[in-house]
């Protein structure tokens, strides 16, 4: 099958508005909603009852019976009936199995500028599932109630691939969207399911922490279309001590996901007294600009008290315009305030001319002047990707 997406007009995209938002509306993560599992009646939407056993990608055998993941940074050293750091991975008698693959715990149809992607099929419809399981361990999470639990502990859907795709198919999604966890530990499951939805016309986006290695990702890269990277801090102290991870990879992973030719956005949630430095800011864009380039959008997010943060206020917003104001004198072209509904900074603007091109509110447009990926007022070209 193969479907041409436009770029939707107010009209559209309110018809489009108003079908998304019962979906998301009837359910939230840690389970599918009820809209969807009604679009899901026709091909047998059901709980599961026991974990996967399908054996993982990306792994070296030991003696012993013990294994070395080789999917993540961490590179787990994983022993007979143990699993890895993300408990999504177990070592059965030498075989390293994933325990989630068919097992969303969240399904929804979300709008894009949900993920967000700012640059993606503007108004598109998204079919997104998560499953349980994290490789890293964020102190401000906003979904830590399926990513930092184990299978076990959530209410799963028996979802294969196939079902997936159809799924997207009858919810009239262009794009499935692996996202709310982290989707790097249900790995095989996105690989197989972004490969069949190729083969029927949709598209599949990777919303990520970006702390893979080199070779699982760049495979992985030959089955998306576009990746969103939470790139957490520029400080590998603020790794260590926030994320537990490392900022390397993260900033290895940016780099191969450029070369590979996807679409990339980026997002860096601002967290108050911890990564809001005006040098930090000043590292990260000169860092982007000279190893990815000025029309990579970056979206400066507004932190909420979260999880194992909640000692902390919510960004002010002059932290946020002072991020931006350092992205733009830096020479980046497309910077964005995210969590903060009805700010200037919620646009595109024309990177030759200024002039708006995309108007926004939260996750609504107000406004499409792109014609042909090019601004309609003077012609220049606005990177991204709009059929």
């Amino acid at each position: 099958m193969n479907r041409k997406i436009l770029p939707l007009n107010r009209r559209e995209f309110c018809r489009v508005a108003a079908v998304t938002g019962g979906l998301c509306a009837s359910g939230g993560l840690g389970g599918v909603s009820d809209a969807v599992a009604q679009i899901g009646n026709a091909f047998v939407l059901r709980r599961a009852t026991e974990l996967s056993s399908v054996e993982a990608r990306f792994y070296e055998k030991l003696p012993d019976n013990e294994i070395v993941c080789k999917i993540c940074p961490r590179e787990c050293r994983v022993g007979d009936m143990e699993r890895g750091y993300c408990g999504t991975r177990e070592n059965r008698a030498g075989v390293y199995q994933t325990l989630v693959y068919g097992l969303p715990c969240a399904v929804n149809v979300d709008p894009i500028e949900k993920k967000p992607m700012f640059h993606y099929l503007p108004g598109t419809p998204a079919f997104s599932i998560a499953t349980a399981g994290c490789n890293v361990n964020c102190k401000f999470c906003q979904n830590w109630d399926i990513s930092q639990f184990r299978p076990e502990q959530t209410n799963n859907m028996d979802l294969p691939p196939e079902q997936v795709v159809a799924g997207a198919l009858r919810s009239d999604s262009a794009v499935i969207a692996y996202t709310y966890s982290e989707p790097i530990v249900f790995y095989e499951y996105m690989y197989d399911t972004a490969r069949l939805g190729r083969e029927r016309g949709l598209r599949s986006v990777m919303i990520t922490s970006g702390h893979i290695q080199q070779q699982p990702l760049i495979e992985l890269c030959g089955m998306l279309d576009a990746i969103k990277v939470d790139l957490k801090s520029f400080s590998e102290k603020y790794y260590h001590e926030i994320v537990h991870g490392e900022l390397q990879p993260v900033l290895d992973a940016l780099v191969t996901i450029k070369k590979q030719g996807l679409w990339l956005e980026i997002v860096y949630l601002v967290v108050p007294t911890l990564n809001d430095s005006e040098r930090e800011f000043t590292e990260l864009c000169r860092w982007i600009l000279n190893e990815l380039g000025p029309e990579v959008p970056i979206h400066f997010t507004r932190f909420h008290p979260q999880y194992l943060l909640k000692n902390l206020p919510p960004t002010p917003l002059p932290t946020l315009e002072t991020a931006c104001d350092i992205a733009v004198a830096t020479g980046l072209k497309y910077v964005y305030i995210g969590n903060v509904p009805g700010h200037r900074r919620e646009h595109t603007y024309c990177g030759s001319c200024g002039k708006l091109v995309i108007g926004r509110y939260g996750f609504q447009i107000t406004d499409f002047k792109i014609r042909d990926g090019l601004c309609e007022n003077c012609h220049g070209r606005i990177p991204g990707v709009w059929s």
